[in-house]
């Protein structure tokens, strides 16, 4: 997966708006012991801030941004996986303290947030331990993905947490028909929202590639494949901007919350850092689906592109600072300006996967800018985690993201631009598979 000698592409479009920043230096370059070694104290740094999430059920708590836990916030299932698959990942890494760490989180998993009477996974707990309502798919697939990483680090109960949650998912969200997830049930699974969602079936891609890799089950990874083809169509049909948001029978809904346009999980219009996200997802199932069949393999990375440059292109430096704007409209002008710390991760991912597999120059430069960008604006000098949200003018707020819910999006940007991109994170690190 070397890169071909490619020679550098004249700086045109957003290159050019980059001016006002200097040229990179070797630290943020891809495949320079510089940007290695850069990347390790990051990571190092992120691993020591996560210590203080376990509540004492295991549940997670949001993190401060010194790392001192909100006790009176609500601790929410999805976090508590990611922080469940941040330090099993840890485990592999030799991060002092992970395994324990872990061992809290499935004890959260496996108790306070499971709900014993009707199965699944409550949405989270309040701060006096009260039930939140509902069962998302968007944290049942974050449990599979939780699991399956446990998996891998060998901690105890993690199997039979991970048969659990693939056996739930398999008989309340999946839906064979369609070849796509439905999205919220009630709590008592008898109810079913009309509303219908691609976030939750993002990380169910996710998720399902990372059950394939670690139980060799290659159902899941032909059913990530059904579901990336549906949003290859819609993105096709929409100058490759990703609809977020459907009806029950699976027509987009471009209009959804345009009088909430900054909505946690349902902004309206397109949200570019979804587009880069799906454009890693969608390289890797191709890379690990045709791995004899590069011809096949090459449909899909050309898909990757699209979406990642299309996203790119509207989102990145436009409104007259670096950074990557929320969300935009179906022109792509930008509608929220913010920047959100997992829209960069992603960028950081992406351009470094298709850098891998491409040898485009223009992916090398695009990871140097976003490299520069983190350092310089996003990462948190003082207390060794990333900001979650800056503004148009790149100062620290927190009017969607206050605080530290989790470290998944920023751990896994320092690991996947060195790791193989045709298995899923953990096994990949676990394996030792470097490029």
């Amino acid at each position: 997966m070397a890169p071909a000698c490619v020679s550098r592409r004249k700086r045109s479009g957003p290159e050019e708006r980059m001016k006002n920043m200097s040229e990179p230096n070797k630290k943020y370059q891809i495949d320079t012991a510089e940007n290695r070694k850069f990347l390790e104290e990051i990571r190092n740094d992120l691993l020591r801030f996560g210590h203080r999430f376990p509540s004492p059920g295991g549940s997670s708590y949001y993190l401060g941004d010194d790392g001192t836990p909100w006790t009176d916030r609500n601790r929410e299932t999805w976090i508590t996986s990611r922080m469940v698959h941040v330090y099993s990942l840890g485990t592999f890494l030799g991060h002092e303290g992970s395994e324990a760490l872990v061992d809290a989180g499935l004890k959260g998993l496996k108790g306070e947030l499971h709900d014993e009477k009707n199965g699944g996974w409550y949405a989270g707990l309040t701060a006096d331990g009260g039930i939140l309502p509902n069962k998302q798919c968007y944290a049942h697939a974050f449990v599979i993905l939780a699991a399956s990483s446990a998996v891998l680090a060998g901690r105890p109960g993690a199997e039979e947490l991970l048969e659990d949650a693939l056996k739930l998912y398999d008989l309340r969200f999946w839906n064979e028909e369609e070849g796509l997830s439905c999205d919220t049930w009630n709590t008592e699974f008898t109810v079913l929202d009309d509303y219908r969602g691609l976030n939750a079936n993002m990380h169910t891609v996710e998720a399902f590639l990372a059950a394939a890799d670690v139980t060799g089950d290659e159902k899941y990874r032909v059913r990530a494949g059904r579901i990336i083809d549906h949003v290859t169509g819609w993105a096709r049909d929409n100058s490759w901007r990703i609809p977020e948001h459907f009806t029950k029978d699976w027509t987009p809904d471009l209009e959804c919350n345009k009088d909430k346009p900054d909505d946690q999980f349902k902004p309206y219009g397109a949200t570019p850092g979804h587009g880069i996200e799906w454009a890693r997802l969608i390289a890797q199932w191709a890379l690990s689906t045709y791995r004899d069949d590069a011809e096949k393999a090459a449909v899909y990375i050309e898909i990757s592109e699209n979406l990642f440059n299309r996203a790119v292109e509207d989102a990145w430096n436009v409104d007259g600072a670096p950074g990557i704007v929320y969300t935009t409209d179906w022109e792509g002008k930008p509608v929220v300006h913010d920047r959100m710390h997992w829209t960069l991760a992603e960028a950081i991912n992406t351009s470094s996967v298709l850098w891998h597999v491409t040898g485009k120059q223009k992916y090398a430069d695009d990871y140097a800018q976003f490299m520069q960008y983190l350092d310089e604006k996003v990462l948190d000098h003082v207390n060794g985690s990333w900001f979650h949200q800056l503004d148009q003018n790149n100062n620290v707020i927190g009017t969607v993201w206050p605080g530290k819910s989790d470290l998944y999006h920023a751990l896994q940007a320092t690991l996947i631009p060195y790791h193989t991109a045709d298995l899923s994170i953990a096994p990949a690190v676990k394996e030792g598979k470097e490029i």
